[in-house]
């Protein structure tokens, strides 16, 4: 404590009297010399951090996980703690670091909102929680145009603030951020990324070619050739800025087929790359059994390309087709911010606008306990968003014994409903089409497909899988050891000679 505390006091003492007072006077300077400066300051800095790097693997090398939302409850923060305990069960006495920008939530709030939300059981005195004060760079909204390049570039400056305190051997991106790998590369560390949806991707390329509007293209710019012809360009720039910075790591783990294709195509790592499903809790699940009500659920964090409004209206249409009120839909998922608050709120605007919301329920950021309950009674899942780069929600509902229909794209199409295990559909028509079908099905037909979904969760996704995976490549890819030297016996001569060199 003694340790960090000063190096922290000398570090924001640094700031204040030497650096920020150096960087004042190259206002003044002409462009050229201020441009050198401020490349032999970067050169320090990256220096310095280096040297940190190095000094604090004298007793072994350290992990930590970049994943500035990990209080979130989602599925990307499941992969998180996942590979948490993959990596704790392999190296029991190992800390692992978690970079988050949570900085309203103690150690203990997110341990227990983790565990709470998975059913997971973590090892606390194993983890150490680095707060970044930075995060809000990374926020959609500080960016309402060039948004992508905005969090970008915004994520840079969280990864040196979060590079700034903590300078592991090996740097785990869990979320995505790929503009963090150059500089944690520079520093010295071995960076792993885990891919859940390309930042940019050829089908976002080809959406805004073809001016068609969406959650990432705006429809005055879909309807404007001129602003579309530039959107392109700057798309077609900032790709291959991703994929510059993509290459720099030396592991990628990608959780579909879908995603490795656009990450292959784009990175053109296909060597340093494996498919890697997300984990998925499906031995609770698998025990559900017994009757269910006429209840349609949804689980999905409410962020706009989870397109919940596509949902609601779908149920609507349904509704308006039937007539019938014995029919629920439940919306279950987790909010982030302010802005997913606010989307929660028009949502339920919307169902009160379509005259279903005595038929629509809303249950936020609630227990696992809870969303067990409401799988148990649920006899058809929801799923659309387009392009979904894995779709763990789908494979929980098969498990859960839930009749799926979910988008017609993405992971759900090409890795997780094949046929006879559930429905694919991209407009409203379709999905109420769907839920219509499934009604009029016989409880034998609806147990066949439970059957055959159950089957094929069992045989491809499961928590074991990814956790032997995940571990397994580190090692035998990285040479990965987090054992400290105390821990090292006689076969460990070579080991200890590396870390005497």
């Amino acid at each position: 404590f003694q340790h960090y505390y000063i190096t922290n006091n000398l570090r924001t003492r640094m700031l204040k009297y030497l650096i920020l007072p150096l960087l004042a006077p190259l206002l003044l300077l002409p462009p050229t010399l201020s441009l050198f400066l401020v490349f032999l300051s970067l050169l320090f800095l990256v220096f310095y951090l280096r040297l940190q790097c190095i000094s604090q693997r004298i007793n072994g090398p350290t992990i930590a996980f970049f994943h500035p939302y990990c209080n979130a409850g989602g599925g990307g923060e499941k992969v998180l703690w996942q590979c948490v305990l993959s990596v704790v069960d392999r190296f029991p006495k190992a800390t692992v670091y978690i970079y988050t920008g949570d900085v309203d939530a103690t150690p203990e709030k997110i341990i227990s909102n983790a565990e709470n939300c998975f059913g997971l059981n973590l090892p606390s005195e194993n983890l150490q929680f680095i707060y970044l004060k930075s995060r809000f760079l990374v926020e959609a909204k500080c960016y309402p145009m060039f948004t992508l390049l905005g969090q970008s570039l915004g994520s840079i400056v969280v990864g040196l603030e979060a590079l700034w305190k903590l300078q592991p051997a090996y740097f785990v991106d869990s979320m995505g951020y790929a503009f963090t790998y150059l500089m944690a590369e520079l520093v010295g560390c071995d960076v792993i990324s885990y891919v859940h949806y390309p930042t940019i991707s050829t089908d976002m390329l080809g959406k805004v070619a073809a001016r068609e509007s969406s959650y990432n293209n705006a429809s005055a710019v879909a309807r404007n050739p001129l602003l579309s012809s530039v959107k392109l360009i700057y798309y077609k720039i900032f790709a291959k800025m991703y994929s510059v910075m993509g290459a720099k790591s030396k592991l990628v783990f990608v959780n579909s087929s879908w995603t490795k294709g656009h990450i292959d195509d784009i990175w053109q790592i296909p060597d340093r790359t494996t498919l890697l499903y997300p984990p998925c809790n499906t031995e609770n699940f698998l025990k559900i059994s017994g009757p269910r009500s006429k209840r349609i659920v949804s689980v999905a964090q409410f962020r706009p390309e989870k397109d919940h409004k596509l949902q609601i209206e779908s149920f609507a249409m349904f509704v308006e087709k039937t007539g019938r009120r014995d029919v629920t839909l439940t919306l279950v998922g987790g909010v982030r911010n302010q802005g997913d608050r606010d989307r929660v709120e028009s949502l339920k605007q919307l169902s009160e606008t379509l005259k279903v919301d005595e038929l629509v329920e809303f249950k936020v950021s609630i227990p696992y306990s809870e969303l067990y309950q409401i799988l148990s009674d649920s006899l058809m899942g929801l799923h659309t968003m387009w392009n979904e780069h894995f779709g763990i929600g789908v494979v929980e509902f098969m498990a859960a014994g839930i009749i799926p229909i979910a988008h017609n794209s993405g992971g759900p199409k090409l890795d997780i409903v094949v046929p006879g295990t559930g429905f694919l559909a991209a407009t409203a028509e379709e999905y109420s089409d769907h839920v219509i079908r499934v009604l009029e099905m016989t409880d034998e037909e609806l147990e066949g497909i439970r059957e055959r979904g159950r089957e094929h969760v069992m045989g491809t996704f499961s928590d074991e899988a990814f956790s032997t995976v995940f571990i397994e490549k580190c090692v035998n890819e990285l040479d990965m050891d987090l054992r400290w030297i105390e821990e090292f016996d006689a076969e460990d001569e070579e080991r200890l000679e590396e870390f005497s060199d």
